[in-house]
Formats: C-alpha cells, sequence, structure tokens
C-alpha cells in the first residue's frame, strides 16, 4: 500500500519496511514506521489502505511497549540482585567496623517497639519515664519512623493512661524527600491521632514573623498556584507583624552577558561570596565548614600540590596569583612566554620547571624577568626540599615562617574577613597533624586528604556578616532582608537510573519499590508510579519556595539568570510581577576610594609557627641517614612487606584487655591498600611483627619495666633528622630510672654485617646519649626472626 504511492515519504518507508520485514528485523520495521520516540510516522491520508498502515504502526507500539515492559522487568531483577548484595556486604563490612547508620537506629527502634515479646517491657519502661512527648517538624519524618512511633503510641487506643502528645508540622514545608521525608505521613500521624488517641486537630495560619506586604505575596502565589491544582491545603495567612515590607526585583541577567550567579545549590554560594568579597563586604556561609572550602586554604593546598606534583601547572598558577607571592596576570604572561621560548620538542616544561630555570639563561626571552618570579623561584626552590624531605606539619610550618604566610594574607584581607581568613590558615597547620595523626602520612597524601575534604573549618560567628544559605539550610531562621538568587530555574530533566518508592503513610512496609531505567520511556506498569512522583516533586518545589518567602521578615528581593530553555513554573515566573524594580545605586567612578583599603604593610606580632632556630636547623637537615631497606627499590614486593611490618608495630599498643586483637581488621586493610599488598602479603608483614613482639625483645612492651616509652621518635642529631623506630627507658631494680634502649626493626636475619645499618643505628644511640648523658644507652636490632642483637660501638 506504501508502495503504491508517489509521495517521497511513503515511499522510503515502504522500502525501509520491506527490508525489515524480509531480514525479520522487529527494530528496523519499527524505524521505518515510527518516529524514534515511539510515536507514528505522518503518512499521508491520501494513501489507499492509510486504515491498514495505521493498525500496523498501532501493533508496532504495542510491540515496543511490551519490549520496554520486558527490558524493564529484566533492569528490575538485576538491580534486585545486586541490591541484595550490596546489603549483604555493606552490613558485614558495618559489623567488622563497629558501624551502625541512621538506617540501622530506624530498625532498631521499629525491631523494639513492634516485637511480640520486646516491645511490651519497652513499652513499659517508656510509660514509667515520658509523659508528654512532644514532636517538632513532624512533615520531615519518614515512613520507617512513623512505624516505629505508631507501634509504640497504638498501645494507648482506648487506655486511661496515654501519655499526651503533641506533634506540630507544616506539610508546606516538607522539603525533605530525598531523606524519603513523605507529607502523606504527616496526614496518617494526624489521622491517628485524632481517630486513636482521641487528640484535637489544632491548624494556626497567623504569624509574627512576616510584614504584611510578604504575608500578601504568599498568599497570592501559593494562592494561584493551588488554583491551579498545583497545590493543595493552603489557607491565606495574617500577619501581626506591623512593619511595612518590600519585595524587589533585580535586573535580569541575560545570557549574552559573560556572568553567572546561581545559589540553587550549595556549591553557587561560593560565587555570590566571592562577589562579596569584591566590594569588601563580610560574608559566610554557616552550612559550609569544610576547610578544604576555604580560598586561603586552596591557595596553600595548590602550592603544596605544585611542590610534590611539579607538571601540575594550574596549581602553580593559583599560587603565585595568591597573597604569599602576589603575582599579575602579566606576569603569568612572561611565565608563559618563558616556557614557549625553553621548549624542546612537542614537549613544553612544567611551569615550575620553568620557573627554577637560571635568569640569566641565553635562551631565555630579553627584558626584565618580573620580581614577583623571582622571588617565587628563589622560595620555591627552597620550599621543595622542605617538602620532600620533612614531616609535611614541619615542612608547612616552615613555609609559613620563610614566607610569612600569615603577614600577607592578613595584609592581604579586608579587616572584616581578616581574622577568618587567619583561623583558617592556622586550622590548615593544624590538619596537617589529624591526617594519619601527622607522622606517618607525607604530603602527597596531605593534599589528597584536603581535596578530599572532610576536615571541619573553624567557626566564627559575625552578627554583621551576610549569611549565605541554602533554602534547607535557612529552615527555621529568618532576616529582616532575604535575597533569593537563581529564581528561573530550568525544568528538571528526566532522571536516570533512580527508584521509585510508594509507600502510603499507614502501611507497614512499601506497596512497591521499583527500580526505573529512565524516567523518560517508563514501563507502563509503573506510568501511575511515576505521574504520582512527579507531582511530588513539583509541590515539593512549591514548599521550597514556601519555605524560602517565610523567611523573610520585611524586604525580599529575587533575582534571576536567563535560562535556556523557559519554565513557565519557575519561582521568577511566580514572583516577578508582584515586585518593584529594585532602586539601583552607582558606584563612585572611583571605585578605590569607595572600597575599604587593604592595608599592604599589616603585619603579625607573633606568628604562631617554629622558631626560626628550629627552622634554620630544618634547612640543614635535608641529608638524613636512610635505611638501606629504603634506598632498594620502593616498588619491590619485598620492599612494601618491609614497610608494612614497620607500619604495623608503630601502631602496636599493649591492650589491657587479653582478648584484644592484634591488628585490627582496619589496621591490616588500610596498611594492606597502602602499600599495594594481598592477603598474603600483608599476613606475611603481619607474622613479621608478631615475632618481633612476642621474640627476644618483649620485654620493650612490658609497661612494668619501662619508665617510658615511644614510636617513631624524631631527633636532630649533627644537624641531621633521625627517626628511631622505637626507643624506652627501662626501670631499675628499685624503681628509679634506668638505662635507654634504642630498637630497630629489620626484616633481614643479620642487620649488623651491614656496615651502613650497624652506623646508622650508632649515630641513634649516640644522639640519645648526648640527650641523656646521665643514662647509659644501648642500642640493638629487632628481627623478623625474633632476635635481638645488640651492637657496641666499632
Amino acid at each position: 500500500m506504501l508502495g503504491a504511492s508517489t509521495l517521497k515519504t511513503c515511499l522510503e518507508a515502504a522500502t525501509a519496511l520491506e527490508q525489515a520485514v524480509t531480514a525479520g528485523n522487529m527494530a528496523a520495521a519499527q524505524d521505518a514506521l515510527l518516529t524514534q520516540k515511539g510515536t507514528p510516522r505522518k503518512l499521508s491520508d491520501k494513501v489507499v489502505g492509510i486504515e491498514t498502515v495505521r493498525q500496523a504502526q498501532d501493533c508496532l507500539m504495542d510491540v515496543a511497549q511490551a519490549q520496554a515492559q520486558h527490558e524493564a522487568w529484566l533492569h528490575q531483577q538485576r538491580m534486585a540482585r545486586l541490591t541484595r548484595v550490596l546489603v549483604v556486604e555493606y552490613a558485614q563490612l558495618k559489623r567488622e567496623r563497629g558501624w551502625i547508620d541512621m538506617g540501622d537506629l530506624e530498625r532498631a527502634a521499629l525491631a523494639l517497639m513492634s516485637d511480640p515479646v520486646l516491645s511490651g517491657w519497652v513499652q513499659e519502661r517508656l510509660d514509667a519515664r515520658v509523659r508528654h512527648l512532644l514532636i517538632d517538624e513532624f512533615q520531615d519524618t519518614n515512613p520507617l519512623q512513623w512505624q516505629a512511633l505508631s507501634a509504640w503510641l497504638s498501645s494507648y487506643g482506648g487506655a486511661g493512661n496515654a501519655p499526651s502528645v503533641f506533634l506540630v508540622g507544616d506539610p508546606k514545608q516538607s522539603i525533605y524527600r530525598f531523606r524519603r521525608a513523605e507529607p502523606q505521613v504527616f496526614k496518617a500521624a494526624r489521622r491517628f491521632v485524632a481517630q486513636c488517641l482521641g487528640g484535637d486537630l489544632l491548624s494556626c495560619d497567623h504569624t509574627w514573623r512576616n510584614a504584611p506586604a510578604i504575608m500578601g505575596l504568599v498568599n497570592q502565589v501559593m494562592g494561584q498556584a493551588q488554583d491551579a491544582g498545583e497545590f493543595d491545603g493552603f489557607r491565606s495567612h495574617s500577619t501581626e507583624s506591623k512593619a511595612e515590607g518590600a519585595i524587589y526585583r533585580l535586573p535580569r541577567i541575560s545570557r549574552d552577558v559573560d556572568t553567572m550567579v546561581l545559589a540553587r545549590k550549595r556549591e553557587r554560594l561560593g560565587l555570590m561570596q566571592a562577589e562579596l568579597a569584591a566590594l569588601h563586604i563580610p560574608a559566610q556561609q554557616p552550612e559550609k565548614n569544610d576547610l578544604s572550602d576555604m580560598p586561603e586554604v586552596q591557595d596553600l593546598v595548590a602550592l603544596l600540590d605544585v611542590l610534590v606534583s611539579p607538571a601540575h601547572d594550574l596549581s602553580l598558577a593559583r599560587a603565585l596569583k595568591s597573597p604569599v607571592f602576589g603575582a599579575s596576570d602579566d606576569d603569568l604572561v612572561q611565565l608563559a612566554l618563558r616556557q614557549r621560548a625553553l621548549r624542546d620538542g612537542d614537549t613544553p616544561l612544567p611551569w615550575l620547571d620553568v620557573l627554577l630555570q637560571p635568569t640569566d639563561s641565553p635562551a631565555l626571552l630579553p627584558g626584565s624577568w618580573p620580581a614577583s618570579l623571582v622571588a617565587a623561584a628563589q622560595a620555591l626552590a627552597q620550599w621543595k626540599v622542605w617538602v620532600a624531605s620533612l614531616p609535611p606539619h614541619d615542612a608547612l610550618a616552615a613555609i609559613y615562617h620563610h614566607g610569612d604566610v600569615l603577614s600577607r594574607y592578613a595584609a592581604a584581607s579586608p579587616a572584616t574577613q581578616r581574622e577568618s581568613t587567619l583561623a583558617n590558615l592556622r586550622a590548615l597547620l593544624a590538619a596537617a597533624l589529624q591526617v594519619d595523626g601527622g607522622r606517618y602520612t607525607t604530603a602527597y597524601a596531605l593534599v589528597r586528604a584536603l581535596r578530599a575534604g572532610g576536615i571541619p573549618a573553624p567557626v566564627r560567628a559575625d552578627a554583621t556578616a551576610v549569611r549565605l544559605l541554602t533554602i534547607h539550610g535557612a529552615k527555621g531562621l529568618e532576616a529582616p532582608l532575604v535575597l533569593l538568587l537563581d529564581t528561573d530555574g530550568e525544568p528538571v530533566k528526566s532522571q536516570t537510573m533512580g527508584v521509585l518508592v510508594d509507600w502510603p503513610g499507614e502501611a507497614a512496609y512499601p506497596k512497591r519499590l521499583v527500580f526505573l531505567a529512565s524516567e523518560s520511556r517508563p514501563p507502563a506498569c509503573v506510568a501511575d508510579a511515576l505521574t504520582t512522583e512527579q507531582a511530588a516533586r513539583k509541590r515539593e518545589e512549591l514548599n521550597a519556595l514556601y519555605v524560602a518567602l517565610t523567611r523573610t521578615q520585611h524586604t525580599l528581593v529575587v533575582s534571576s539568570l536567563q535560562p535556556h530553555i523557559p519554565n513557565a513554573g519557575s519561582w521568577w515566573q511566580r514572583l516577578h510581577a508582584q515586585a518593584q524594580d529594585a532602586p539601583w545605586l552607582a558606584a563612585p567612578d572611583d571605585l578605590a576610594d569607595w572600597l575599604p583599603a587593604t592595608n599592604p604593610d599589616f603585619s603579625l606580632s607573633c606568628l604562631p609557627n617554629l622558631p626560626l632556630a628550629l627552622v634554620n636547623l630544618a634547612q640543614s637537615a635535608m641529608k638524613t641517614i636512610v635505611d638501606t631497606e629504603q634506598q632498594e627499590d620502593k616498588d619491590s614486593l619485598e620492599s612494601r612487606i618491609g614497610q608494612a611490618m614497620h607500619r604495623l608495630l608503630e601502631r602496636y599498643v599493649p591492650a589491657s584487655n587479653a582478648a584484644a586483637v592484634w591488628p585490627s581488621f582496619t589496621l591490616l586493610e588500610t596498611t594492606a591498600q597502602e602499600f599495594a599488598l594481598d592477603t598474603a602479603q600483608i599476613d606475611l608483614a603481619r607474622g613479621m611483627a608478631q615475632t618481633i613482639l612476642h621474640g627476644e625483645g618483649a620485654w620493650a612492651w612490658d609497661a612494668s619495666q619501662l619508665a617510658w616509652q615511644g614510636n617513631e621518635v624524631a631527633v636532630v642529631h649533627r644537624g641531621r633528622l633521625l627517626r628511631m623506630d622505637r626507643l624506652v627507658q627501662c626501670r631499675s631494680g628499685d624503681g628509679t630510672l634506668g638505662q635507654w634502649w634504642v630498637l630497630d626493626y629489620k626484616s633481614t636475619g643479620q642487620p649488623h654485617l651491614q656496615s651502613a645499618l650497624r652506623e646508622q643505628l650508632l649515630a641513634y644511640r649516640t644522639a640519645v646519649a648526648q640527650a641523656h648523658p646521665q643514662h647509659p644507652v644501648r642500642a640493638a636490632f629487632l628481627t623478623a626472626q625474633g632476635s635481638l642483637i645488640e651492637i657496641d660501638a666499632p
């Protein structure tokens, strides 16, 4: 029928369909008569027998839907199998580590409250202690939490000794669905209190917080949403506030302007903070408490990064432009030009190598070399040596002192931000001791740990600072003036690899849990669940708007960035018509005169770093005597097993409980990961360590015989930094302080026959003897064969 037509589209469809049927290719047949979206192709109604063609298209759509359903079923089975494995493995990991998570607490509470044997015993004790139960923010409760609570409270149905129950919540403020909080749980609890406990339902639509203008905006926006079927349960609010209030809108940021100010997500707030910093306006993010997020800390992390990874040009660029060196953009251009002049073949030199080139090299470009880069080259050359040879904390402290880091940042910071900046820099120095105890880590590991985050920044309250918050972080707070950013967000895209959960508030468990590969192509069986989920998301977006508006006491300002794709339901579209243009105050022509100036002459009277004498000593401590085992290829298996043995012994602490297991699973696992060892190899290292601990030198861990003990003890001897595996002082027979022992672990059986190892151990002994001349000092090797081999001076 299609082939009999003279139209090009019909002929092409006929040819494609004939080839597909001949080849038995169902997918090609679908492509011939359906679009990529799975809808019927628009073929001319003038085709003779077009009804039959339409029936064929309907048949193909039915087949496609059946295929999608089958693929969804297969996906569900695969994800279910994977999830069961992950749940078992995760539970095993928690048992081994002694961990519990929030889900464990919730499930334990439910078990205690609903178990037929335990629940009576638990509820009896709750009865004796709890007379009044108040739960605030109840709209943030998830179904599992409500099941545990209702299991307890349902036992009071009709009883006279029930505690008073007061649940406070507002479904309009439910914005935690990502934590499985569901407004329907609040509705279920409301029915329960009324029907089972005979409670009263009270509503409050009156506030003391918001000005009449703000409350009028809330009523208008939420009322319109309710009229459009997007919202329910809203009643007009009233207010006790006498402030007039105002609603402004900022000029819309068009897409053709090279500017981006977004704040719907936490990371976007950093951009606003940077802009405020440029205007010398204090700002802080109460939710943002990670040290690695602080700009000044990122500067120093970039500095450490380039010192351990010289090819990281971007890190060097950041370090050079920081207050530590104060290089300008023009200075970096000069550096890039010099790199080009020194280029050898196709591979350019890293910027750090270019920077450290002699300034009188004939290969360099003519002209003056920026003073900032000259100073940076001298400092970086010295600091590179420190980072390579000193513990990270010591190297960083020396850099702080040598580079006058705190004073430079203090001078570059506005007075309103100075104390916060200095507190973060000092916290960075302290963080170098938090990562793996500060003694066993490397500069590279420190950089990775800092960039991974998790180290809290010092908290400083500043009542005059602008608070930068997400909507979730602002919940429960209020302010006279609130600025809303990113109010014209683009429509949310369809999600992939997600989960749909249908869990009624009163149900003991979910009705359905669906692993959905793609929301844009859902199988027929989840169409209703997906529609419900999407409606809940839209409702939560309106809830977030309600929360945002009701944080405002009297003045609201809204801002937006013109989206690529218009969103008719965005906050901007709902608010901008009710707002007036914000009054615009142009900055003076000379902005520098208007802004508070920094103080380039500012200096700190005292820096909490290493004394200068120790810094000078550190400079001379570059040629450390190195263990012969460390001189070998560090990647060799023997060396890595020996290093693992040392690490286990470093962390050994005699347990007071005889049943305690050493080393712990965690210590074994982390040590194996650090030195790239498999199970058999880390077991070998453990066996060697245990042989030392129970061998001829076992007394060196007997607290009853020791007056002092320490692992990885550092001393400076003749300008060299030495680290002893173990140093102990024995008690004399009368209980007084006795002789010292310097103990060195070796994986080899006869280390005393190697002159380099003997000289090393003798140097340790000499250093201790000079520090404690009143006591005898002895030295010995402890071998992996369990021997104690004492050495004497040659």
